[in-house]
Order: C-alpha cells, then sequence, then structure tokens
C-alpha cells in the first residue's frame, strides 16, 4: 500500500482499501447469518451471532469513510446532481432487484400461510420498496418499512445519509463535524439504553433508531478520514476479520445496551482506522477483492429466501439436527446467487447507466 501523503491533514493518494472491502463482505456475511438463525432463536440473547445486526452500523461507518475518501476533494467540482447520479448509479440497481425477489418469494413462498393482499396493495408495496419510500403496513411482517425486502431501510437511511452530505457536511469543517459525532453519540446511548439495545430502526415502532444509528457511525467514519486517523498495522485482512467477527459473536447479557452501544461508538470505528492502515498480503487480495464485491448483492438479495426459510421452519418444525443441512447449503446458495446477480444484472446495469451519462 502507497504511503498516505497529506494535505490539510486529508489523505491525498488514492490507494484502494482492499482490507475494508473484505471486511464488508465479512459483515455481509454475518448479517446472512443472523438472519436465518433469528428465525432459530427468537431470544437472540441465546444467538450464537445474535449481535449480527450490529454489522449495519459497521456498514454506515465505513460509509461514511469511503464517502469522504471518495467524494471531499471533488464534489465541489462535480456538483450535487452528478453526485446524486453516482449514488444512484452504484446503489439502486440492487434496491430494484430485491423488490423484484421480494414481491415473487411472497407470492411463490410455498410454505408461507394465505394471506389475503389486493393487487392494488401489493402494487403500491412494490412501488414503495423500488424508490426506497417506507411502507410499514405488512402485520404478518412485523410492519417492516420494507415488507418485501427488509434490509432496504438501511439503505433508506443511506440515503439520507447522502442526501445530507451532498448539501451540508461535505462543507463542514472538521471541529464542527466533531461536535456533530459527539452529539450523535449522545442519540446512540440514549436509543440503546432506552431500547435495551440497538437493533431497531427496521420497522415502524423503531424508524427513528435507524436514524441515531445512521447518524453516528456515517459520521464518525467522515471524521476518521478528515482526520487522518489512519493507523498503521500488520493484522491483515485475516486479524481483522477475527477481530470484526467477535463483535457479532459476543455474548449476550442485560448490559447490551451498554455493550452494543460501545462497540458502535468506539470498536468500529478502530476497526475501520485499523482496516485502512493495515497491509494486506497478497494471497488474500482475490479473497478481499470478491468479498467486497459480493457485499451489497448479497445483503440486497437475500431476504426473500430468509422468508421462505422462516416460513419453513414456522410451519415443519424440522429437528435441530436437520437446520445445519439447510442452513449451511442455503448461504452457499446465496453466495451464489448474489456472484450471479452481480455479474450478469448489477455491473451490467450500472455499465449501461453510466454510458448513458457520459452520453447525456
Amino acid at each position: 500500500m502507497k504511503k498516505e501523503q497529506l494535505n490539510g491533514g486529508i489523505l491525498h493518494t488514492k490507494q484502494h482499501f482492499e482490507i475494508l472491502d473484505g471486511l464488508r463482505g465479512v459483515a455481509a456475511l454475518a448479517v446472512v447469518i443472523f438472519h436465518f438463525m433469528e428465525w432459530v432463536f427468537t431470544d437472540y440473547s441465546q444467538n450464537f451471532i445474535g449481535h449480527g445486526f450490529l454489522a449495519v452500523d459497521f456498514f454506515f461507518c465505513l460509509s461514511g469513510f469511503v464517502i469522504g475518501y471518495a467524494y471531499d476533494n471533488r464534489m465541489g467540482k462535480m456538483g450535487v446532481k452528478e453526485f446524486f447520479k453516482s449514488r444512484l448509479i452504484r446503489l439502486h440497481p440492487l434496491v430494484v432487484l430485491g423488490s423484484v425477489l421480494g414481491v415473487v418469494g411472497f407470492l411463490l413462498d410455498p410454505f408461507a400461510l394465505p394471506v389475503a393482499y389486493s393487487v392494488g396493495k401489493l402494487l403500491l408495496l412494490f412501488i414503495c420498496s423500488v424508490f426506497l419510500i417506507p411502507y410499514p403496513v405488512m402485520e404478518d411482517r412485523a410492519f417492516n418499512l420494507f415488507g418485501l425486502n427488509a434490509p432496504s431501510w438501511s439503505l433508506f437511511w443511506e440515503y439520507v445519509a447522502n442526501i445530507l452530505y451532498a448539501f451540508v457536511l461535505y462543507k463542514v469543517g472538521r471541529r464542527s463535524l466533531a461536535a456533530l459525532t459527539i452529539l450523535a453519540a449522545a442519540g446512540i446511548c440514549l436509543v440503546s439504553y432506552r431500547a435495551g439495545n440497538l437493533l431497531g430502526g427496521w420497522s415502524k415502532d423503531t424508524f427513528w433508531d435507524g436514524g441515531a444509528r445512521v447518524a453516528y457511525s456515517f459520521l464518525a467514519g467522515l471524521l476518521i478520514y478528515r482526520s487522518n486517523w489512519i493507523l498503521k498495522n500488520r493484522l491483515g485482512f485475516v486479524g481483522l476479520a477475527s477481530l470484526l467477527t467477535l463483535a457479532f459473536i459476543m455474548p449476550g447479557s442485560k448490559w447490551n445496551w451498554l455493550t452494543e452501544a460501545l462497540v458502535v461508538l468506539f470498536y468500529f470505528p478502530l476497526l475501520v482506522s485499523l482496516g485502512a492502515g493495515s497491509t494486506l498480503s497478497l494471497q488474500w487480495k482475490k479473497v478481499c477483492r470478491f468479498s467486497g464485491n459480493i457485499s451489497y448483492p448479497l445483503y440486497m438479495t437475500h431476504y426473500a429466501a430468509i422468508w421462505v426459510f422462516g416460513n419453513y421452519y414456522t410451519n415443519a418444525k424440522p429437528p435441530a439436527g436437520a437446520l445445519p443441512f439447510i442452513i449451511i447449503p442455503g448461504i452457499i446458495f446465496l453466495v451464489g446467487f448474489a456472484y450471479f446477480a452481480m455479474v450478469f444484472y448489477d455491473i451490467p446495469i450500472r455499465r449501461y447507466l453510466a454510458k448513458k451519462r457520459e452520453q447525456g
């Protein structure tokens, strides 16, 4: 990795942070495993990966760092309109695909109990899902903000963070950014203490918890970049992936409100700093590249299958011994499907849109 050159305290060279890409894939895989396991363990304190949902906070922190790194030095020249075009091309094709998979899974799920939805209501749910408009009306799906593709709740807040970045945050100085981050940290503490955890954000009743989660982590990632808090180390991908995994598998307790808050407030920003400053050995380059590439497709396409599994588990009640032979192949299938979606849908669509943008 090239040595960073400083310009006003900001990283100047544009090296690629491959370890951070790899860690993004680890976090996406943790989310998938967590979503399987939360059907098996209704009490998430008994779940071996009961804190897997915190991967979303890690995503937000990574996003703040990457957005600052990619756009801080050129936002003034490219303008808000071009920034939004870039973000839509990068993110929205998979939002659409996730919505399509959600409605197909809903209609074709062989294990689901009959639920009466009119064509008009289902169409409205689909439209809201495609355009990331929260519409938490599906009681049979716990009033998810996006009943057809539950993970879209975090994309909604990612878009909010991107809008605030374009209009406000890219102009904000480091001291003001630090003050905002501290204020957002107080919000994380309040949400965690009130709810007893940081699991919220995905449902009608916890909507604003998602705002608190993205506010702190995105700001923290942006502050790390602008402050050049890059910690040189030799932990490498394996060491940092292991440290990240520890956050997801830490035991649950009555102190979840505190431990989860501490992980989000300090541990994840530290891992981002370490990931940006670590060296990657050659044998892990392809792994990190694949892990980073597959992370977003995996995150956005897996949940239709999770509903099918959940309905199967609830109605068929398979023995515990059979679950590894269902879940492990299921995870492998979802990774393979995400790769297929990436190669044959996401990349071609983004290339096409980027070409049309250049021509227009």
